[in-house]
């Protein structure tokens, strides 16, 4: 048996056994060396752990995280509600289109789906369930509607394809990820306001509208904080990485001073919070760099490239069959490690084919948000329905409704390429 062969045969029987993903790249990549290269080059472990998170752009997701965790704690999920709710008023469907909209904009601050879903699960939940929504429907809405936050900006996911795809500029991905973003968004709308009004869930009179003024004064911090983002980085004031730092301090004054609701032993905590999680990540990339290292000098990514070109000479075929496999992995597996595992087998099978890799990497980044709320695994659907204390196979019907929805969003992105690659080619980026 190759020794490739073997890399992947204990690569997915780690993963069937239960063992992390982390250490299951790292132990398959180094049966893999020892399988087809030599016992002796095990001393490079160490070499290839430390290159693999030595990249400044790196530096942005614990930052990111950090600031997610910052404005989740300052209560700006709850300003947002109270502003959405006086935005869209008392109507059939009123609460469901605030979850979907609140869920968009915390995806402009955070870029992590299971934080955005629990934000806002904690805050909507009660006052959906009193408004006679399902539990089940309301948990698979929060979590469907917070996926859109891998592709809205500032994505942590977008920005790990940066690094691990050579020469795609993060500003042209962060840019065109906004509007097949809402897109996605908007494809969540449409069968959460129908299902609503349909079921008579939420009648008008159930609902107090809070006064419009008072709550945009309240939500302005949380809506400035994109424009802070995306505008400093269209202006080149900062850079992706630097953009990230700007955010933490931001959410930091928000937090203290501004809606006050953040306390320094809390600021505290969520360093130490957003440390266990960052070390999570880079745990993963500094393993998976094992992973990489070995079946490039295997050839174990070649062969894999070859195999799947050889799959059929029509790329919108194979653009299918990928797209297929992707949403499969992202039913198991979180995004990060996605694009570490199957990205070095993509990538040639992208040149190949020609197509471009902003518009590509949109597309994995969509595929894998449907990913994050449809079972078995569904991150974002755990986290959601621990909050509504329900069974996740209580949310399984509503969750095959919403991904019919994504999945027309991402047909429409993939058949329109200009969906996403318009406004990265308005702003001047490289695409």
């Amino acid at each position: 048996m190759s020794p490739d062969l073997w890399m992947l045969l204990a690569f997915a029987g780690l993963l069937i056994a239960g063992v992390p993903v982390a250490f299951s790249l790292g132990l398959s990549g180094a049966v893999g060396i020892v399988a087809g290269l030599s016992p002796s080059m095990l001393a490079t472990l160490g070499t290839n752990t430390y290159n693999s998170v030595a990249k400044y752009p790196l530096i942005a997701i614990p930052l990111f995280i950090l600031t997610g965790l910052i404005f989740e704690r300052a209560g700006v999920a709850a300003r947002l509600v109270r502003f959405a709710q006086a935005l869209i008023g008392p109507r059939h469907g009123g609460l469901a289109l605030v979850a979907v909209l609140v869920c968009m904009i915390m995806g402009g601050m955070s870029g992590s789906g299971p934080a955005d879903a629990a934000a806002v699960a904690m805050v909507m939940l009660p006052s959906m369930t009193r408004a006679g929504y399902p539990k089940p429907f309301s948990a698979t809405l929060i979590a469907a509607s917070a996926s859109t936050a891998i592709l809205i900006p500032p994505s942590v996911a977008l920005i790990l394809y940066s690094i691990v795809v050579p020469g795609v500029d993060l500003r042209a991905l962060f840019a065109a990820g906004l509007f097949p973003g809402m897109l996605a968004g908007a494809a969540l709308l449409l069968p959460a306001w129908w299902l609503s009004r349909r079921n008579g869930w939420e009648a008008p009179d159930e609902v107090e509208r809070p006064p419009l003024g008072a709550s945009f004064r309240q939500a302005i911090p949380a809506l400035f904080a994109p424009v802070l983002i995306l505008g400093g980085l269209r202006s080149g004031l900062f850079t992706p990485t630097e953009a990230a730092v700007v955010a933490v301090a931001y959410g930091v004054v928000v937090g203290l001073w501004l809606t006050r609701e953040l306390g320094w032993r809390d600021l505290w905590e969520l360093l130490g919070e957003a440390a266990v999680i960052s070390g999570v990540v880079m745990l993963i990339i500094a393993l998976a760099g094992i992973f990489a290292w070995a079946g490039t000098m295997l050839g174990t990514f070649r062969h894999l490239a070859e195999w799947v070109i050889g799959l059929s000479d029509n790329g919108a075929l194979l653009l299918v069959l990928i797209m297929l496999a992707v949403l499969v992995a992202g039913m198991l597996l979180d995004a990060i490690s996605i694009y570490l595992i199957m990205m070095p087998i993509l990538v040639p099978v992208m040149q190949h084919f020609g197509w471009n890799p902003v518009w590509f990497g949109i597309l994995l980044a969509m595929n894998i948000a449907i990913g994050q709320f449809t079972p078995p695994v569904a991150v974002n659907l755990m986290v959601t329905t621990e909050v509504a204390r329900i069974r996740l196979e209580h949310t399984v019907g509503w969750a095959m409704v919403f991904v019919v929805a994504m999945a027309v969003a991402l047909a429409l992105v993939a058949i329109f390429p200009g969906i996403a690659l318009w406004l990265p080619g308005i702003l001047g980026y490289n695409v």
